[in-house]
């Protein structure tokens, strides 16, 4: 007869096994978890090992760090500055002799404080807009979306916009005075509805008044046509304005695309399959050349407003595909829930569906932004010089002229690029794992 084993004492514990903790732990299980994983690890080692010493030499250790022309940046092995016939690498005092260039364009020297200051108060009222523990959330979103823009179009124009023979101004003072008579009616009688679309109409007549009042004021600074923009300034204004454009614009096509009115759903189509089937080479070329023909001989359109438009469009189309996969994603069961607890359409879709599929779509939406970020180089075509125009200008300068000017022009532009682009993608991957739900792997 078997005798019973008691355990008297704790067994004593053993360090988990080497392949499964730290460093080896760590690469047995993403970078050798089988031999497919394996072949690729090394590929993609060899591959890095084939492009980053040549890159970090050319840009680090050969590099030419002081000079005053293209001199001290060309290869001559015959006993001059570069000895022993050793490849010289990027020529970075270039960059530092057209570096405002590359920022403002041709700005007017002494008016590009207005730039530091739209820069400056961008990014101050962006970054706590971006980090979530910190307060007055709506108030900052109010402030970086309504007045900025406003106050940027104001620093970087001067003001003083000519709106026009004065029809606008009027239309927009008898709009406001029939919303302030709207509002105090509602107030006082309470015959009229606060929430109505006649206050809402009113609201947006009140602020088109004072967007055109703001506008057409003389601010006593010095014009600055948008001819003479350019570089990162350029390129940040087409970027921004048409991810923020594009955005709202996407979501009502979303919406309306999957509307149960055809009017609403096949205007939404319609508007979507153009602009996608369209390349923006074509919607910049319509938008700078074929526009002006079809606009009356007495009607001045600005070349970047009309870009401006055109970039905002065209982005809507795409982000209204993404977003009307993430309405897609949703359970019926969510709509049927909202319509139990009695919402209407709209609330249904602001509090319970849009930010579920929003949320869902986040890689996709960022997606869009970077892609969008990255096309503003196509300007150039119509003659509006962004980074990469400004940059490439800078090398018909013969004062500079050597093998590796351009190597480094485009070596700085393609850094400036990866900057924000990853830091899109990086920011876009944190929200990610902040609001998500249970719904990752």
């Amino acid at each position: 007869m078997a005798k019973a084993y008691i355990r008297t004492e704790m067994a004593p514990t053993m360090d988990p096994p080497a392949t499964e903790v730290g460093v080896i732990g760590w690469m047995s299980k993403n970078l050798f978890s089988d031999w497919l994983s394996g072949v690729l690890t090394v590929f993609g080692l060899y591959l890095i090992y084939l492009i980053v010493p040549p890159v970090f030499a050319f840009s680090i250790t050969h590099a030419v760090w002081s000079g005053s022309d293209g001199t001290f940046c060309r290869n001559i092995s015959d006993g001059g500055v570069v000895p022993d016939g050793e490849e010289i690498g990027a020529c970075w005092p270039f960059i530092g002799a057209y570096f405002d260039q590359f920022i403002y364009g041709r700005y007017p020297i002494d008016e590009r404080w207005r730039v530091d200051i739209s820069y400056l108060v961008g990014v101050l009222a962006l970054v706590p807009l971006l980090i979530p523990s910190i307060p007055y959330k709506r108030e900052n979103a109010i402030f970086l979306l309504a007045v900025y823009p406003l106050m940027v179009v104001v620093l970087l124009t001067g003001g003083n916009i000519d709106i026009g023979s004065g029809a606008w101004s009027t239309l927009a003072i008898i709009v406001a005075l029939a919303a302030g008579i709207v509002i105090f009616q509602a107030k006082t009688t309470a015959s009229i509805d606060i929430g109505s679309g006649m206050v809402v109409v009113a609201a947006i007549g009140i602020i088109l008044a004072a967007v055109l009042f703001l506008l057409g004021f003389d601010w006593n600074l010095e014009a600055v046509e948008t001819a003479n923009w350019g570089g990162l300034l350029v390129t940040l204004v087409v970027a921004i304005t048409g991810i923020v454009a594009s955005f709202p614009i996407g979501i009502v096509l979303a919406l309306g695309r999957r509307s149960k009115m055809p009017v609403a759903r096949l205007t939404s189509i319609l508007f979507i399959e153009f602009w996608r089937g369209v390349p923006l080479i074509t919607v910049l070329f319509m938008s700078s050349v074929m526009l002006p023909l079809f606009l009356p001989d007495d009607v001045q359109f600005d070349k970047l407003l009309r870009c401006l438009i055109g970039v905002a469009l065209f982005s809507a189309a795409y982000m209204a595909e993404v977003v009307r996969g993430g309405l897609q994603a949703i359970p019926r069961g969510q709509y049927e829930g909202a319509m139990a607890l009695g919402l209407s359409y709209w609330r249904m879709m602001g509090l319970i569906v849009l930010p579920q599929a929003l949320k869902l779509v986040i890689p996709g939406i960022v997606n869009t932004f970077i892609g969008l970020f990255k096309d503003t180089t196509l300007v150039l075509i119509i003659g509006l010089f962004d980074l990469l125009g400004q940059v490439q200008l800078s090398f018909t300068d013969p004062k500079w002229s050597s093998p590796v000017t351009s190597h480094t022009g485009y070596l700085f532009t393609a850094a400036v690029f990866w900057v924000f682009c990853f830091g899109m993608s990086r920011y876009s991957i944190y929200m990610e794992n902040r609001l998500h739900r249970g719904h990752k792997r």
